[in-house]
């Protein structure tokens, strides 16, 4: 028994210390860290709380923070009820269903970069082809640049286009693995499609539909990319995201102290967020247990 331990410890050691050195030591460094003044070329100077309080009380964080959760709540949701929908059309039965997946897939492996580049072509307010497309039905372009609420809708966009493949696949295995008894039972009962949806096919996708959100508003509470490459911030920090503003405060201000804090916030701030799809998600997996 003693020698199958140690076997097992050293099977598990390599993964154990891949999480040590990837995971749990820039933690454990970040919030050390958090509590230091520091910058280049000084010596790192302990502060206590100061760090925290002074983005707890920097008003473009808790703009920022607020631009974050926006996106956050109307990319999350926004995802799941297209990811639904089209995990449930496809489920159905369509023509050149393997093509189509395979459309829907497309956007997944476009880079971050190319994506806003192609974006900012096609969303451009005086050669773009979607402006141009707008103009003829009569409404006006997104004026991402100088708008913070056109900004801040294009990010959103963007990043729902970006991520829809990952919340369609995991809904639409999901929903591929539904036995089909249930449906059967529910055909000669003779349930309706609406209530076979509302009480069969909903009930049982649940516990698919929480960690799907659990896992996008994870990565979606961390966004950058999109909002660094297509407004920068601006105007006037109005489009400015968390992950924005950790980045401004290490490579602009050279406050490393502050960006660790602000990093920890995040972390703080997005457990609160997902804290109720994890209370949801632990309900479903203790019903079927």
């Amino acid at each position: 028994m003693r020698e199958s331990l140690w076997t097992r410890l050293a099977l598990l050691a390599p993964a154990q210390g891949m999480i040590l050195a990837i995971i749990v030591l820039p933690a454990a460094y970040l919030i050390w860290l958090s509590f230091q003044a520091s910058s280049f070329g000084v010596n790192a100077r302990f502060v206590g709380w100061e760090n925290y309080l002074r983005v707890a009380s920097d008003p473009y964080f808790w703009r920022a923070l607020g631009n974050t959760a926006i996106v956050v709540l109307i990319v999350v949701h926004a995802e799941l009820l297209l990811g639904l929908g089209m995990a449930l059309l496809f489920a159905a039965g369509l023509p050149f269903r393997r093509l189509l997946i395979a459309i829907v897939l497309a956007p997944y492996a476009v880079s971050e970069v190319a994506a806003v580049v192609m974006w900012r072509f096609l969303f451009d307010p005086e050669v773009g082809h979607v402006t141009y497309l707008l103009g003829l039905f009569g409404l006006p372009g997104l004026e991402y640049a100088v708008t913070p609420a056109h900004g801040l809708i294009l990010v959103s966009l963007l990043s729902v286009w970006l991520h829809l493949p990952f919340t369609f696949m995991i809904l639409y295995a999901a929903r591929l693995a539904l036995p089909g008894e249930v449906y059967e039972a529910a055909r000669i009962d003779g349930a309706s499609p609406w209530q076979t949806f509302r009480r069969v096919t909903l009930p049982l996708l649940v516990p698919a539909m929480l960690l799907a959100m659990l896992f996008r508003l994870i990565f979606a509470f961390r966004l950058f990319s999109e909002v660094w490459l297509l407004t920068g911030g601006g105007p006037a920090r109005s489009t400015e995201v968390v992950a924005l503003y950790l980045y401004l405060e290490a490579f602009r201000y050279n406050s490393f102290g502050g960006a660790a804090a602000t990093g920890w916030l995040m972390v703080v701030t997005s457990l609160l967020l997902a804290a109720p799809y994890l209370w949801r998600l632990s309900r479903a997996q203790r019903a079927d247990a």
